[in-house]
This record gives structure tokens, C-alpha cells and sequence, in this order.
């Protein structure tokens, strides 16, 4: 049996923490997963639509912020996607979307449906990347760039193991940051005590910063999933992460 894995990317490790999708770091991604072949399955959580868009146009809007963000996320997502199709498909990997909603999580026959799609499609060795279908997402229920939304996806696909890419070596301590040398908090079974070492700070693209990350990983917790919090920017990161070679939070 492989094991399965569920990938959050996020904003900044998708952009490298530039203005633009990186197409080197998709095809850092899809490498390791080609590698990682035999022993794990992916499923993909995967922002960046909005960035995607930034890169092709500049859009006027005399409406609400939010409506702006909607539209570029409509424009810029066949964007993100076709970036992921060229880069997997040089590396015979096959890409296929999947768009949700939160309200697809409240009901139980779209839960069914959600599990019997995604799982056709990795027997048939697709990878599923998962966006928040942020045309119709409204303000008050949108995820935490896609941190929560990620864990309800984990929980509801049962996978082993939920790693979320961030700009960080995963969770510092609040004095290691106080005093400007980062020190990662390597492994966590109370969530309490990490509640107390965060701050507040959001990161420059994404929406989600790391409280919506520990949110997410008490979904997972509550599911018996273990959640990796590991620095995205890095090179081969999930297999460094897998074989422990680089710093990050583990949340048992």
C-alpha cells in the first residue's frame, strides 16, 4: 500500500516570493513526486491563482476587494493549472482540478463524491490539485489561503500525512524570533503550547500566516493525522522532510 500524502503549497513557495509563479519550483515538485513514485501518493492543495493572474493582467474594478480577487482567480487558475500540466508532463506525471467549496464539506452526499472522484483519479495515476473555487467563495467563508481547506481535504481523504509548505523552517519559538536567530519547534503533541509561540505576522501573498496553519493542524490532529509544517523555498523539501534532513514542525 503507499502511502498518501496531501501537499498545501502555498502563495509564497509557489512564487519563490516574487510577483510571479515559478515555474522551476513546479518542476522541483513534480521531481520529487516522479521520485517518490513508488511508495507515496499525492494529492496536491494548491494556491497561487491569483498570482498566476498578476502576471497577465491588471484588472480595474470599482467594486469590492473581494470581487477583484474572485475575477483574478478566474483568470489566473486555467493559468496556475497549465503551468502544472507542462511541468508534470515532462515528467510523465498526469495533472487533473478539482474546485471546492466550503459549503462541499457540509454536505455529506459532496463529501461521498469529493473521496469517490479523487480516488479514481489517483488508482489512475492522476494527481488531483485541489483549489478553493474562489469564484464563488464569499468573504466571511473563504479558507485561510487554503490551509484549512487543505486539512479538511486530508481528513476526508484519510491520508497519512498532511505537509504544508510555507516560507519558514516550519514553527519558530517567540524568543528565537525576538532574538532574530529562528529556532524551529521540531515536534508538537499539544497545540496549546504552540497557540503560545506565534505571532500574528501574515506572509506577503498567501492570506494565511501560521495561526491559520496550527488551526489546520488540529483538524488534522483531531483525524489522527500527522501535520509537517516545512519551508517550501527549499529544494527537494519532501524529501529532505522524509528523510529528515532539514529542519521543520512535526504535529503529532
Amino acid at each position: 500500500m503507499k502511502k498518501r500524502i496531501l501537499l498545501k503549497i502555498g502563495s509564497n513557495t509557489l512564487t519563490k516570493e516574487t510577483n510571479h509563479i515559478s515555474r522551476g519550483k513546479i518542476e522541483d515538485i513534480g521531481m520529487q513526486i516522479a521520485a517518490l513514485n513508488k511508495d507515496y501518493e499525492f494529492v496536491i492543495v494548491s494556491s497561487g491563482a491569483i498570482a498566476a493572474a498578476k502576471q497577465f493582467v491588471k484588472l480595474e474594478s470599482k467594486g469590492k476587494e473581494i470581487a477583484l480577487k474572485q475575477a483574478l482567480a478566474s483568470i489566473g487558475q486555467p493559468h496556475l493549472m497549465r503551468i502544472f500540466h507542462e511541468n508534470f508532463s515532462d515528467l510523465g506525471l498526469l495533472t487533473s482540478q478539482c474546485l471546492l467549496s466550503y459549503s462541499d464539506f457540509e454536505k455529506d452526499q459532496s463529501k461521498v463524491n469529493i473521496v469517490n472522484t479523487i480516488n479514481v483519479l489517483v488508482e489512475n495515476n492522476y494527481i488531483p490539485i485541489i483549489n478553493e473555487n474562489d469564484t464563488v467563495a464569499t468573504d466571511e467563508i473563504r479558507f485561510g489561503d487554503n490551509d484549512k481547506l487543505a486539512a479538511l481535504t486530508a481528513v476526508l481523504l484519510n491520508v497519512d500525512i498532511l505537509i504544508i509548505a510555507t516560507n519558514t523552517n516550519g514553527i519558530y519559538t517567540k524568543d528565537s524570533i525576538h532574538d532574530e536567530i529562528p529556532e524551529t519547534i521540531k515536534l508538537v503533541h499539544d497545540l496549546k503550547t504552540l497557540e503560545k509561540e506565534i505571532g500574528d505576522s501574515k506572509s506577503s501573498h498567501g492570506t494565511g500566516g501560521m495561526q491559520s496553519k496550527i488551526e489546520a493542524a488540529g483538524i488534522a490532529k483531531a483525524a489522527n493525522i500527522e501535520t509537517w509544517i516545512v519551508n517550501g523555498l527549499n529544494d527537494n523539501f519532501i524529501l529532505k522532510a522524509l528523510q529528515n534532513e532539514i529542519s521543520f514542525t512535526k504535529i503529532v
